[in-house]
Formats: structure tokens, C-alpha cells, sequence
């Protein structure tokens, strides 16, 4: 099923939260993730995943500050 490439709110919270229920030993770990998520395809939950990866190499070094998280109703996810 594809989706356009924008994630909402609600979605990077059932992300999240399948990541904690579907973890690198999980056998079609992938196809697991994007279900949970739903509306999104295999490729686009791997590709959200290689980002928030990058994201928090990025943030761990310091090159870039925690984000404000005082009104995530409105944040949209690339």
C-alpha cells in the first residue's frame, strides 16, 4: 500500500511503539513495523527508521539540540 511520504504524530507513536514490540531478531521484523504502523509500505518504515537512526547519531554528538515537544499534534514527520 503506498502512502505519500509524510508521517503525522499519530503514526510516529504506533512506530515508536511497534519498535519497542519488534526488535532486530524479530523474523519479518519490517513487514511487522509498516502493519503496525499502517498506511505505510515496507519501504517507507525502513526509510523512516534509517532517519530517526541518523537523528539520533546527530543528537548523541551534540550537533543538534533536543527538539521543543510542547504541541506534537502538529508535527508532521518527512
Amino acid at each position: 500500500m503506498a502512502s505519500n511520504s509524510k508521517w503525522t504524530a499519530k503514526q510516529n507513536k504506533k512506530f515508536e511503539n511497534a519498535l519497542a514490540v519488534y526488535d532486530k531478531e524479530t523474523p519479518d521484523r519490517w513487514q511487522n513495523l509498516a502493519k503496525a504502523v499502517g498506511g505505510k509500505t515496507v519501504d517507507e518504515v525502513k526509510r523512516h527508521y534509517e532517519m530517526l537512526v541518523e537523528d539520533v547519531k546527530h543528537i548523541e554528538s551534540g550537533q543538534i539540540p533536543l527538539p521543543n515537544y510542547e504541541n506534537t499534534d502538529e508535527i508532521i514527520y518527512p
